[in-house]
Parts: structure tokens; sequence; C-alpha cells
């Protein structure tokens, strides 16, 4: 008898039959350079808000400290997002 997981996974394999479609090596190299370089983006985008919450922070400007802590969220959301776009598009092998 099989599991709900395992039924579940059943149902999700034949749904997007691509999904269970290996790798290539090309494929998995793009994934790893993808991921390095939004983490360079996430670690610019940081330290450039970080400064500026700093500086905020210095000048007690709570009203642009607040500003500067969601744009940092949203920065960190937005990148994410399109990281993880790339990453779908070279699953699907649209390079």
């Amino acid at each position: 008898m099989k599991s709900a997981y395992e039924l579940a996974m059943e149902r999700l394999a034949k749904s997007d039959p691509d999904s269970s479609k290996p790798l290539t090596a090309e494929q998995k190299s793009r994934l790893g350079e993808i991921d390095r370089v939004y983490k360079g983006k996430l670690a610019e985008r940081e330290i450039f808000l970080k400064k500026q919450l700093d500086e905020a922070l210095a000048a007690e400007k709570f009203d642009e400290l607040e500003k500067i802590q969601k744009q940092l969220v949203n920065e960190r959301a937005r990148l994410e997002e399109e990281r993880e776009e790339e990453k779908n598009r070279v699953r699907r092998g649209a390079n």
C-alpha cells in the first residue's frame, strides 16, 4: 500500500512530466552560476542599503530608517524572484 506522500508525488509527476527529467551538466553549471551571480547582487545591495541604514540611524532619521528597511526587504524579494525565474528558464531548457 502506498503512502499519501507517494501518491501525491505520482500525481505531481503526471501533472508535470518535465520535472522528473534529469538536468544536464551544462544546466547544473548554469544553475550554479546563477546562484553565484545573484548572491553577489544581493550582497552588493545589502552593503549599500546597510550603509544608508547606519547613516540614517546616526542622524536619527527614523522615518528614513523605516523606508530603507522596507527597501532592503523588497530588494531581497525581487532578487530572489528574478533568480528563481532565471533558474526555471534554465530547467526548462530555454537558457
